[in-house]
């Protein structure tokens, strides 16, 4: 063992007349681990809750939209053209339009989205979500029996139904009578439920086949067509790819660009979060360089004797910058433990539940990043051995003959 590292764990084990200092060193490390503990918890929660709306975001929604600016007349060689794009893997159309969804009990605002079921399941994970029913049954009816919508969990619970039963949608679209103009009626068969776990989606979108879709909102074609590309942060680069490839008239968005702000707000909050916490851990390394300063004092006259027998100043400052350094890592590593414990607990027990109509989640996720937990160490140490170095020149100035004199 080093003699440095020597002489510092002897002054940290050492407990008969420096009780008091003994104490300040532990509150020291027990603040730099409650510092590091908070700051992977905090980091772990924001990280858990931007990689779950991601997942969910990005599972119920396609990872490209496609637009046309003079409309897409032909959408078979529009998706035969987009799916010959490199790192395409599924395309299909789609429509979008407002309507109003009315059962026996309740009416709802909806987003009715005309799909095409046999390629929606290439985009989306809507085959996945179906927890009732069949995506399937969406195909136009035949025999004069009632189309079918799919709506999502949330809805049917708004609007009090079940797969089977029916609903009537309102459009604007409607007739022309000595009244004014009166909203169009359509009669629909709950064909499925799906639930995709994003709240918005399952709230207030009621899927239609394509061909009813357009019926109802009047569209005479799809109004864009949707792509899912085989790496989801891939899709920025294909959809400039795109828009490239295509020309102007094509209007290409992406899902991180649809979503900017909301991530760009969870990334200033988690770094505001981040610095806040993080302060703790400087007032911990402050209690580190109080501690050492009073050693210093209490000291002297060993740092004295030391100095007479040879050490030199490097070796004395090296003697505080490690027993320092060891109430930091002690600390740290403490908290580390702590955290990444605890945070894995939360996260498999789901134990914190949030409101899922305002967080889009039913439960707060917690998700460890390597290069989160490696700053967090790593800036903690580094905090520790800042303030290790003014007690430590402290006492490499101090001279021997001085000391002696008058301890």
């Amino acid at each position: 063992m080093p003699f440095e590292l020597y002489v510092a764990l002897r002054y940290l084990l050492a407990r008969r007349k420096q009780a008091f200092i003994s104490l300040i060193s532990f509150i020291s490390a027990l603040g730099v681990a409650v510092g590091v503990m908070a700051l992977i918890l905090v980091l772990a929660l924001m990280t858990g809750l931007q990689g779950e709306l991601r997942r969910r975001i990005v599972g119920s929604q396609p990872h490209i939209y496609v637009q046309k600016v003079a409309g897409i007349d032909d959408p078979t060689t529009e998706i035969s053209r987009l799916e010959r794009v490199p790192h395409v893997i599924g395309a299909a159309p789609g429509v979008l339009g407002k309507a109003i969804l009315r059962s026996e009990y309740e009416d709802a605002v909806v987003t009715v989205k005309g799909i095409d079921p046999a390629r929606e399941i290439q985009v989306t994970d809507l085959e996945d979500a179906m927890r009732a029913g069949d995506l399937q049954a969406l195909a136009p009816a035949r025999d004069g029996a009632l189309d079918s919508v799919v709506i999502g969990d949330a809805l049917a619970e708004n609007l009090n139904v079940k797969v089977g039963e029916t609903v009537t949608m309102l459009t604007l679209r409607g007739s022309l009578s000595p009244m004014g103009v009166m909203p169009g009626f359509k009669r629909l068969r709950v064909a499925g439920i799906y639930s995709l776990g994003l709240f918005d989606v399952d709230a207030e979108w009621a899927l239609l086949a394509m061909p009813v879709a357009q019926r109802v909102l009047g569209r005479a074609s799809p109004t864009f067509v949707q792509l899912r590309v085989d790496d989801m942060y891939r899709a920025p680069h294909v959809a400039t790819d795109i828009a490239r490839r295509l020309g102007v008239q094509y209007v290409v968005q992406d899902w991180a660009d649809m979503n900017q702000s909301l991530f760009s707000a969870l990334w200033l909050e988690k770094t505001a979060m981040a610095i806040t916490i993080g302060l703790i851990v400087v007032v911990a390394a402050l209690n580190i360089v109080a501690s050492l300063v009073l050693l210093v004092m209490e000291k002297t006259r060993d740092i004295a004797i030391l100095k007479t027998m040879g050490a030199s100043k490097r070796s004395i400052t090296w003697i505080f910058v490690l027993q320092g350094l060891v109430i930091g890592v002690i600390g740290t590593l403490a908290g580390a433990l702590g955290g990444v414990s605890v945070a894995r607990v939360l996260d498999h027990y789901q134990l914190i539940t949030i409101p899922s109509d305002v967080y889009q989640v039913s439960h707060v996720p917690f998700q460890i990043e390597a290069s989160d937990l490696v700053i967090v160490l790593g800036g903690a140490v580094l905090v520790c051995f800042l303030a290790t170095i003014y007690p430590s020149r402290q006492a490499a100035r101090l001279d021997p003959a001085e000391a002696l004199r008058y301890s």
